[in-house]
């Protein structure tokens, strides 16, 4: 693989793992984030036994499984472990009835007993930024995660949140740099008015290619390299459908994310990852 692999989520597809494989690896793509979700190539109940032959799979095409967005149990780190996958995506929604603080202390009670499970397999929990009622910003994420060795449990910095949430690039770098753990996500996302301006303002999030993004892709890579990162670049293929009704999906996601990828590789070449 190469020093920065670049990887796709593959949320959008449930078809068959091959013909899945074949059509990632036809976009120049070094690897995925594959989804372990129900009715998903790989489900939770059968991780033990479908990541690995997922690997297999996807190796043959010159595809590696870099992450997985899946549970946070010892069954799927010991899969991550025999299967070569260093990294588990998670967001962390709040429960606001119990609140923010009393949310993140059960977060990190359960990491502490997954920690040495953690190690063993040397698998990392990586904590995704998320707009909304989740911890959502890079100084969120800090605070959430600053007590743990990066190997077990690491940031994976989502500019598009920090976007939404109105974190600046730089400053979002900075803050969890020595808290990153091999892996960013490129995404877009914007705040849009769905209402007249008559009324009382109501706005959604729409999801969006790089030219659109309420941040610079441009910036984020430049503020990456300049602290040496080292990892993967993950696209999580997440665009609006028309008329605000969900996310695309399937194929109908190919067209924006092949301006993504090329956009993303001229920046990555440029600036000498």
């Amino acid at each position: 693989m190469p020093g920065t692999p670049l990887t796709v989520f593959t949320k959008p597809w449930t078809e068959p793992l091959p013909a899945l494989a074949d059509k990632l690896a036809s976009l120049g793509l070094d690897g995925v984030e594959l989804a372990v979700r129900p009715g998903y190539q790989v489900e939770p109940q059968d991780v033990g036994r479908g990541l690995p032959e997922a690997a297999r799979i996807l190796g043959e095409r010159g595809l590696k499984i870099v992450s997985i967005a899946g549970e946070t149990d010892e069954r799927t780190i010991e899969a991550c472990g025999e299967a070569g996958v260093r990294i588990i995506r998670i967001c962390a929604p709040i429960d606001l009835s119990v609140g923010y603080l009393a949310s993140v202390d059960a977060y990190r009670r359960k990491f502490d007993a997954l920690l040495p499970a953690l190690e063993r397999c040397g698998v990392a929990i990586g904590v995704q930024n998320h707009y909304g009622v989740h911890v959502g910003s890079a100084v969120g994420l800090l605070h959430m995660i600053g007590k743990y060795d990066p190997g077990q449990v690491c940031a994976v910095l989502d500019m598009a949140h920090c976007a939404v949430d109105g974190e600046p690039v730089a400053m979002a770098v900075d803050i969890v740099k020595d808290r990153l753990n091999g892996l960013v996500n490129f995404k877009s996302a914007f705040h849009h008015r769905v209402n007249g301006p008559e009324d009382e303002a109501v706005y959604k999030v729409h999801w969006t290619t790089h030219q659109h993004a309420g941040y610079s892709w441009r910036e984020l890579v430049a503020a990456l390299k300049n602290i040496s990162y080292a990892g993967a670049f993950c696209l999580p293929a997440e665009y609006s459908s028309p008329a605000g009704k969900g996310q695309r999906m399937g194929d109908d996601v190919l067209p924006y994310l092949r301006a993504d990828i090329a956009f993303l590789r001229g920046l990555m070449q440029d600036s000498g990852f």
